[in-house]
Parts: C-alpha cells; structure tokens; sequence
C-alpha cells in the first residue's frame, strides 16, 4: 500500500467493508502514514473514533507518527490525553510514538518529560530525543545526550552526522563522526556526502562517492544535483550519463540536477532529449520537475516550448510562475513579463522576493522606467520589504535610463548600506552616458569597499578615454601595471552536436575550433547553438 492508485483501491475496498473493526482502521491509517499521506491516516483515525471504535497500542504509534509529520501539536495532545485515559501511555511503542510525535513538533520539553520518566525506553526512544535535537538545531543537547546512549546503531550516528553537516554545517564534525562509526549503510553514506555537497565542497563529495563500494539512485542524485546547485553543470551531466550506462534508473532529483544543468549550458538539445526520456519512461513530473523544464526552455531561448509547458501545468507555485517572468524578460519579451505579473496580482498569488526582482529586471531590459517605479512602490502593498537585490534592480533600471542623478539620490537615500554591486551598475551606467564626474565619485565609493578590482579600472579607463581625456586613461593604465593587475579571462560554452564545450578568451582547446569558428562566423549565431558568456 505504498502508492496512491493502491490507497485509492483500499478506499474503495473499506468502503464494501460491511462491518469494519479496529484491525482494518490500523490497517488503512498505517498504510497512509506508509505513503507520506498523513492527513489522510488522521482522517481514518477520526472516522474510526466517530464509528465508536477504540484504538490500541498498534493504532497509536502511527496516529502519533501522522501528528507529528504534519505538525498537528494541537491534535496530538487530544491523543496524549486519550492515551493517559485509556492506560497505553506507558506502552513502550506508544511512549515512543509520543515522544517522538512531540520531538517532531519542536516540544523538547514534553518529550523530556516524557523520556526522563520512562524506566523501559529503549533505543528508538534514544534517536527519537536525539532527532528531536538535532531539528532544533541544539547540537551541545545533541551531543550531550549520544555520549550519554548506552547503546547506539547506524541510525544514532547518522542523525549527528546530519545534525553537524547538514543543520550547522560543521563538516569536520560530521567526517570525525563518520570515519569513527564501526558500521556505516548507505543511509550514512548519503549523509556525509550531502553534507559536503551543502558546504559546496565538490571534491570531497566526490571522493567519497566514488569510494563507495555500493550505489543506489539516491548517491547518484546527490552528486549530480551537487554539482548542478554548485556551478559545475557540465560535471552534472557527465555524472547523469554514466548513471544512465550503468543502468540506473534516474530519480525526480536527479532529473531536475540535469535539467538545471542544460538551462547553465544553455544544452537546448540535451534538455529536450531528457525531457523526451521523462516521457517515454512515463516518469511522473511533479511541479518541481516541470518547472525545471520551463526553466530550460526559457534560458534556451525556445520560448514557445517553456510557454507549452508553462500553460499545460495544472498545478503551479511561486517559483513557476517566476521562471516564467524572468525568462520572458531575459528572451527581450519584457512586456509579456509584465502582463503575466498583472496576470498573478489580478488572481491573487502570493508573491515573493524574487517575483520583483525578475519584473524589475524585465522593466530595467525594456525601459519601462514608469512601470518600474511603479511596481517597486507597490511591493510593500504585496508585504514584500524591498531588499538590497530590488534597490540594484531599481538603480539599474534609472542607470540604463540615463537618470543618472536620480540613481546617485536612491543609493545615497535608501535605508540600508549599498553594496559594490550597486555602485558597480552605477559605474557602467556612468560609462553608457558618459557622466565622468560621476564616475570619478562611484569608483572612490568602490576602493573604500575595497571593491577596485581589474574590471573597474578597466571601465574607468574607457570612461576616460571616451571623455578623450587620455592623460588620466593612461594614469590608471599605469596604475594598473604598478599592482600587476591583468584583465579578467573570458569564457563561454556552446552546445556542439549534442557535447558541451568550453571556449576560454586567448586558448584554442577543442581540435575543431577552427572549424566551429568558421561555422559560427557563417552561421550568424542561427542554429550552431547557443552562447553563454
């Protein structure tokens, strides 16, 4: 009873039940708690209750566990007081089942409570308070309490493994602990793994992946969804293609880790052969995996296929609908990014942070400086409190508009302390317009950041040069030379019949360049592939 097409024929089958008893209510609230449908199991628990029925010992520890997966505190103290009633309280499964469902809920105390006072606990009882820690972020508790444990197994260690890597981000903890357990299973495998993969730490992950004598889906899609999250997306997909020769079966993560990693590369055809193979292996694709898609399409410029997906989906959320208006922006169809923002605030949808960062970028493409204003004096009637992210939206957008003064005013009056970034849109809007004076101003406020990297003496030299004001353009040259500062590398990547290459300014490292140059040159950017500097 593990999937939802065979609950939905147990409902059936109960519903012919002429005479139904306790052992078939525990039957179906143990199949839904099964399946991660604890709403469900609660619901059965409560029609159990109304038929007149009584729980036992068996009914209890899965209703307790359905409590404490949705974090129905409320409802799980109406069964503690059943409990205490009815005399299960010191069941050791029940006990368990109590301690547990208040750890899940944050309630330390009561499980303490609960735990202190129980003579018969038993290792379950143990990992339930240590889980309990662990959520709340106590690691000292945590701790405290394991070199406490009389006992302890692979699940005791793993739950500290994953409270220092994955809660607090302690990953030296976490490896000490891992490289002193005597028995590790996959579980503790994936754990310490994940915990790399969450630090950005790559190359240990790996390490440690390919020191695995055993692997299941789960390994790979750590690694491949580490990868993808972490900026090494052509390593994602490498790392997806040896998982589907090995004939490994390619879950909902790791799809969407490769999925990602096409949208970074810009791999139009990659994406659609893993879309295609979703559907023919007639994967399920839920609203993380389509949006994933939308994403793709869109970031690959074939905006007619993300607005297919976008528009076949029955279910969407706030990230959906973001990905749409920050790739309509970024594909130059700004006013359709507005019309879908109108779109969401005409139904009611509650917007995020990002929401107006992608349709204050999409009006700062456009030049929609009305409508930007606009929508960023609006976003405190949404309950969005605007951000750093949204003041450089609003700085670039009056930057690329030649507002320069009016750009100079927000920075200086806005309530929290600009960042490089923000002067550093405001200097390239200075080099667009050729404001010196301004400039001059901008690049002081950037060396009290100590943010005068190469790239903006660079641009301060071409503001100059194009004042012809050579004397000061070639100060800053020597400048330059004095700190031994050299010109940031560029580099893109470009999809080349279904394989992903790298092309860095000044080096030739693919055989065929040449001839890709020469196809590029003659092609005009048509359907060689797509560019991402």
């Amino acid at each position: 009873m593990s999937t939802t097409s065979n609950m939905t024929y147990a409902e059936i089958v109960f519903a012919h039940i002429e005479q139904t008893n306790t052992f078939v209510y525990n039957t179906m609230v143990k199949g839904y708690v099964s399946s991660s449908n604890p709403k469900k199991a609660l619901h059965f628990y409560v029609k159990m209750r109304k038929d007149g029925l009584v729980g036992d010992n068996y009914t209890y520890p899965f209703v307790l566990k359905a409590c404490g997966m949705t974090g129905g505190l409320w409802e799980g103290r109406e069964i503690h007081g059943e409990l205490i009633k009815g005399g299960f309280d010191w069941d050791v499964y029940v006990r368990n089942g109590l301690i547990g469902m208040y750890c899940r809920c944050g309630e330390m105390g009561c499980a303490t409570v609960l735990f202190v006072g129980f003579h018969c606990k038993d290792l379950v009882s143990w990992n339930f308070m240590l889980g309990g820690y662990v959520g709340c972020g106590d690691m000292e508790e945590a701790q405290r309490l394991f070199d406490e444990m009389p006992k302890r197994d692979v699940v005791s260690w793993s739950i500290m493994i994953d409270g220092y890597g994955k809660k607090i981000g302690d990953v030296i903890r976490a490896r000490a602990l891992f490289d002193t357990m005597p028995l590790r299973d996959l579980v503790t495998w994936h754990s310490m793994i994940y915990a790399y993969t969450k630090a950005g730490d790559m190359i240990a992950a790996r390490q440690l992946f390919d020191e695995m004598e055993e692997k299941n889906v789960v390994s790979w899609s750590i690694v491949i969804d580490g990868y993808a999250q972490h900026g090494n997306p052509k390593e994602a997909l490498n790392m997806f293609r040896q998982m589907l020769c090995k004939g490994v079966k390619p879950d909902k993560i790791s799809m969407v880790g490769a999925i990602s990693s096409c949208a970074q590369l810009g791999a139009l055809d990659q994406g659609r052969w893993i879309h295609m193979y979703m559907k023919k292996n007639r994967m399920q694709l839920d609203v993380v995996a389509k949006t994933a898609l939308v994403d793709m399409y869109m970031k690959c410029g074939s905006i007619n296929e993300a607005c297919t997906m976008f528009n076949s989906m029955i279910e969407r959320n706030v990230v959906t609908w973001n990905v749409m208006i920050a790739g309509l922006g970024i594909n130059g169809l700004e006013k359709a990014a507005l019309e879908y923002f109108a779109l969401m605030e005409m139904r009611g949808i509650r917007m995020d942070d990002l929401i107006f960062v992608s349709v204050l970028t999409a009006c700062s493409h456009a030049g929609f400086v009305a409508e930007g204003l606009n929508i960023f004096d609006r976003m405190r009637t949404h309950g969005i409190e605007p951000k750093l992210e949204h003041y450089g939206c609003l700085i670039d957008l009056l930057g690329r508009a030649g507002k320069l003064n009016q750009a100079q005013i927000v920075i200086q009056t806005m309530p929290m302390k600009p960042n490089s970034e923000l002067w550093g849109s405001l200097l390239l809007a200075c080099h667009t317009h050729s404001n010196v004076a301004l400039a001059e101003v901008v690049v002081e406020r950037l060396v009290e950041l100590k943010a005068d990297d190469s790239g903006v003496y660079v641009l301060m030299s071409n503001i100059y040069a194009n004042a012809r004001m050579w004397e000061c353009a070639l100060k800053i040259r020597k400048l330059m030379m004095e700190r031994k500062m050299r010109k940031e590398t560029g580099k893109s990547v470009m999809e080349v019949d279904g394989e992903i290459e790298e092309f860095i300014s000044g080096k030739k490292p693919h055989i065929q360049c040449e001839e890709i140059e020469s196809s590029l040159e003659s092609s005009e950017g048509g359907n060689v592939g797509r560019i991402l500097e």
